[in-house]
């Protein structure tokens, strides 16, 4: 739908200036006359270039959000232009991707542009839908500055609860990782070395040599087909993920995983409460917020059942009543989330159990990395001990032999 930009006179004769969406230039002098008496000009906006097509697998991340949104509250609260502000923005944030977007958004911003608008056809795929409907919230209510300062404060602990986990795994994963390089290089180098020294003794082997010997030329033969299929199966599933009916069905069996199904569901339930909370004080209406909220959780199993709730809160119901007929999310939540409905205090009850489950998460993962380092090491203790007694019993009994 194109774009224009007008300006008009009010009836008691002050100038205004903005754009509107319309099909034609007529609808829009008919969508500009509802709250203007005189359209003075109308120019139809450039559609925007097309972006850098890699934007699309792009992400900002919510360090970076966190910078730019504390550092939008700062200069908001001193109180410069929005203009001078997405300038001064643009040119103190380091990341790349966003300082380009903000120059693009300054541009649109002085030519009658508001800034929630620029955000959406700017930065549509990078932004998340929390960051640009917050803004929107806030332009409506006349305060960004409260919008902004609460983004900061949201994005800040989505980077610090995504650093704590990612913190935690990096010790298991540098393990894992070294752990399959030795298997590679033990069965793809080392036992073949030993192979015909086994094959030239003349005497019947051990079942666990011939194991080995076994699954080394298995290695040796179908390494290269076996990381094929596995590379296949990887991505069958991610593209079946991505389908209307596959989505729902892997994240529900992600959630009846041991362990790391309650905390996928403790995550979401926390990424829910932050949204929820931060958009409701923002002044966003409810129905808009509950949208939002269930679209941004990562988990589409626990998304489905809150977008769910949306017609029976449309209809008049409470939203902990509509949140009590889901399977999947915890009690505690739909519990809080109906008393805080019921006391008037909502945002603050979400945001403590936001808190609560930010602390939850953080205590399952360290406990359940806590069970899985000793398995690592279990495991590979168990493959060394194999690998020596298939090396060494047939020395054994070539010795016994003689």
């Amino acid at each position: 739908m194109p774009t224009y930009k007008y300006e008009a006179l009010y009836s008691g004769g002050e100038k205004a200036s903005g754009v509107v969406e319309a099909v034609s230039r007529s609808e829009a002098v008919a969508q500009i006359r509802q709250n203007c008496e005189v359209v003075l000009s109308l120019k139809e906006v450039p559609k925007l270039a097309a972006g850098d097509p890699l934007d699309r697998f792009r992400k900002v991340s919510a360090k970076s959000l966190a910078l730019v949104c504390q550092q939008f509250s700062i200069i908001l609260k001193a109180g410069l232009p929005l203009v001078q502000t997405v300038d001064l923005v643009a040119s103190q944030t380091d990341d790349k991707i966003l300082s380009r977007l903000l120059s693009q958004v300054s541009e649109d911003v002085s030519n009658g542009w508001s800034l929630s608008y620029s955000f959406e056809q700017r930065g549509g795929r990078l932004l998340p839908p929390t960051f640009r409907e917050t803004v929107r919230a806030g332009e409506e209510s006349g305060d960004l500055f409260s919008s902004f300062r609460r983004m900061a404060d949201y994005f800040q602990r989505m980077n610090k609860t995504r650093e704590s986990v990612v913190s935690a795994l990096t010790y298991p994963a540098f393990v894992l990782v070294v752990a399959v390089i030795v298997v590679v290089i033990i069965m793809g180098f080392a036992v073949p070395t030993f192979t015909g020294m086994f094959e030239g003794l003349g005497t019947e082997l051990p079942w666990v040599t011939v194991a080995l010997i076994a699954v080394s030329h298995f290695f040796q033969r179908y390494a290269l087909i076996l990381l094929g299929v596995i590379a296949l199966a990887a991505l069958s599933v991610r593209l079946y993920g991505m389908t209307e009916k596959g989505g729902p069905m892997l994240a529900r069996i992600q959630l009846k995983l041991p362990i790391v199904g309650e905390v996928v569901r403790m995550s979401g339930a926390s990424q829910f409460a932050h949204t929820m909370s931060t958009l409701l004080t923002a002044g966003m209406p409810i129905l808009q917020a509950i949208e939002i909220s269930g679209r941004t959780m990562t988990n589409r199993c626990l998304s489905g059942e809150i977008l769910e709730t949306l017609p029976g809160v449309e209809s008049g119901r409470g939203l902990g009543e509509c949140m009590g007929l889901a399977r999947e999310l915890p009690a505690m939540l739909v519990q809080m989330t109906a008393v805080g409905e019921a006391t008037g205090s909502m945002e603050s009850t979400l945001q403590v159990l936001a808190e609560y489950y930010d602390n939850e998460v953080d205590v399952r993962v360290k406990r359940a990395l806590a069970l899985l380092e000793p398995a690592i090491i279990v495991v590979l203790a168990i493959f060394v001990v194999f690998i020596l007694m298939a090396v060494y019993l047939p020395m054994f009994n070539m010795y016994a032999a003689i």
